[in-house]
C-alpha cells in the first residue's frame, strides 16, 4: 500500500493507459460480417452493398453492384436508400473503421439489417475476392 501511495502518479498513468487500450475492445459495435459471410449474403440476393469511401477510393475499385454514398454525405442522402429498408445492407469502407458509423446512421434511419464488412475492402481483396472499376 505504501508503494501505491508513494507512486500515485505512476499508478494513475498505468491505470489510465490500460483503460485506453481496452476502450476499443469494450466500445459498442454494430453487426459485422466477414468477407465470406458477405459473399453468401450477396449470392442469396436482396442485399444492398453500400460503399461509404471517398469517390477516388471507390473509382480505384469497388465491390460489384455497390452503391456509392460517401460517409460525409450519408446523412443528407440516406433518403435515396429508403426503398431498400427491407433488404440486408452491407456497408463497405477501406479498412472497416468508417463502416460502424455508417451502420449506426442506417439503424437510426430505420434499417434493421445493416452490417459492416469486417476489414473493409482490404479484407475483401485479401480474401481473393474481385473488385470492379
Amino acid at each position: 500500500m505504501k508503494f501505491i501511495l508513494d507512486n500515485i502518479f505512476i499508478v494513475a498513468i498505468a491505470v489510465i493507459s490500460g483503460g485506453a487500450l481496452l476502450w476499443p475492445a469494450l466500445a459498442p459495435r454494430g453487426k459485422r460480417v466477414s468477407p465470406l459471410q458477405a459473399t453468401q449474403m450477396i449470392n442469396r440476393g436482396k442485399t444492398l452493398v453500400l460503399d461509404v469511401r471517398s469517390a477516388d477510393e471507390y473509382a480505384a475499385g469497388h465491390v460489384r453492384d455497390a452503391k456509392h454514398i460517401a460517409l460525409a454525405d450519408l446523412a443528407n442522402r440516406i433518403g435515396e436508400l429508403d426503398k431498400s429498408k427491407g433488404r440486408t445492407v452491407i456497408v463497405v469502407d477501406g479498412n472497416g473503421s468508417r463502416a460502424d458509423k455508417a451502420t449506426r446512421q442506417l439503424a437510426a434511419a430505420g434499417f434493421e439489417d445493416a452490417h459492416a464488412l469486417e476489414g473493409g475492402v482490404a479484407a475483401w481483396t485479401a480474401a481473393g475476392l474481385p473488385l470492379t472499376k
